[in-house]
């Protein structure tokens, strides 16, 4: 294992983050289209669904088995938390609350995240994710407060807090689970959980495609088959070679991304603070990268997976 292994910036590790942001950040789209048409836990159980099977057709295609049983506390978590309770959550919560107050609250995902793996999972707190996260999280602020406006609910806010909540605890449960198992195999299995976790929502999903357009279908295959199938194994992957904390303040990213996209795809300009908190978004994923240049002396070895910069991280591929 090397050194650029460890740290997570190999060239595999940063085109499989570049992949999963970029489709999450698309997704925004779809669930603003398919939302209009689909109940909040319709369009999760439809996403999940149409998910699980284009992932175990593919592991079936490879030959995959399901996880071996010490890997399946952490899919059940991740599938109960991530993929389900923080899609419906999300969903549900966007009705109740003005974008800036969503940003503000479901934001503070990935700082739990990063809080919590560095307690449960031991990774730490070091000053530069601490920072990086800072100034993400103020990106993502400015780029909600950009957007339109309207009244906030207490039960609004409360199920963008339960979003965020569910994010921060879904994605800590996967990493020990990445540990023994691959990336697909998590995936595909924490999908599957999540659909089922969402079954009861089964009854709405088929009154919801029986009214929808097939535009608004389509939105939802597309996000079952792109930002749900490859985007979480592409996430999965990242985070088997990486830290919690550095792969979660990625995903502050996505509000740049957004903004990108909303302006190429739907016309919508973006008002100057938008653009400045994309920017600030970014900026901080990349402060939250980096790191204090190692002292190397000639013909030192790299680190391994048994030293403490190695510890808490995955060698498993998928």
């Amino acid at each position: 294992m090397t050194a650029d292994r460890l740290s997570g910036v190999d060239g595999r590790s940063a085109a499989a983050v570049a992949v999963t942001v970029v489709l999450w950040a698309s997704a925004f789209v779809g669930i603003r289209y398919a939302g209009a048409h689909y109940e909040p836990g319709s369009l999760a159980l439809g996403r999940l669904l149409v998910g699980a099977l284009a992932l175990g057709a593919v592991a079936v295609a490879k030959g995959v088995r399901p996880p071996p049983r010490a890997a399946w506390p952490g899919v059940v978590g991740s599938g109960v938390c991530w993929f389900a309770l923080y899609s419906v959550a999300l969903n549900w919560g966007e009705r109740h609350a003005d974008a800036g107050t969503a940003a503000l609250v479901v934001g503070v995902g990935p700082v739990l995240a990063a809080v919590l793996a560095g307690s449960v999972l031991k990774e730490g707190l070091p000053a530069r994710l601490v920072a990086g996260l800072a100034i993400a999280f103020a990106g993502t602020v400015a780029v909600g407060l950009s957007g339109d406006h309207g009244p906030s609910t207490t039960s609004g806010v409360l199920l963008c807090l339960l979003a965020a909540v569910g994010y921060a605890v879904g994605v800590v449960a996967q990493k020990p689970a990445l540990a023994h198992a691959s990336a697909l195999q998590v995936t595909t299995a924490g999908c599957a959980v999540g659909a089922v976790a969402c079954l009861p929502f089964a009854g709405q999903l088929v009154d919801d495609v029986a009214t929808a357009p097939a535009s608004a279908t389509a939105s939802v295959v597309y996000l079952g088959l792109l930002p749900t199938a490859v985007a979480f194994c592409t996430w999965a992957y990242a985070l088997s070679r990486s830290t919690t904390g550095k792969l979660g303040v990625t995903t502050y990213a996505v509000p740049a991304i957004v903004v990108l996209l909303s302006w190429l795809l739907l016309g919508e300009v973006p008002a100057p603070v938008a653009v400045l908190g994309g920017l600030l978004c970014l900026v901080g994923v990349a402060v939250s990268r980096t790191g204090p240049p190692a002292a190397k002396r000639p013909g030192t070895a790299p680190q391994g997976a048994d030293s403490p910069a190695g510890q808490g991280r995955s060698s498993r591929e998928p």
